[in-house]
């Protein structure tokens, strides 16, 4: 790929990028106007014809590693390390 195509892919990519926080924050107003409504209705589940909405609490518990290593000390030997690759585009 020449350089002046792989520009032209960044430029692609970075208008791509835009588009998608578009969407998403259009998505985000209008979850947030649905929440709004169910917050008046004091319902967390919605129902239509061929649809359904829940918004609700849930719980979930989390060893807190902090408070731990500082009651126990070092967890090293406990310690996972996870390798990934990450594609940044700036």
């Amino acid at each position: 790929m020449s350089n002046t195509d792989l520009n032209s892919k960044v430029k692609e990519l970075r208008e791509l990028k835009t588009m998608a926080s578009e969407i998403a924050d259009a998505i985000e107003n209008v979850q947030d106007e649905i929440k709004a409504v169910m917050t008046e209705l004091a319902t967390d589940t919605l129902k239509g014809v061929d649809w359904k909405i829940t918004w609700k609490e849930y719980q979930q518990t989390r060893l807190d590693t902090k408070k731990l290593e500082a009651d126990l000390g070092d967890l090293s030997e406990y310690k996972k390390i996870t390798t990934y690759k990450q594609f940044r585009l700036s």
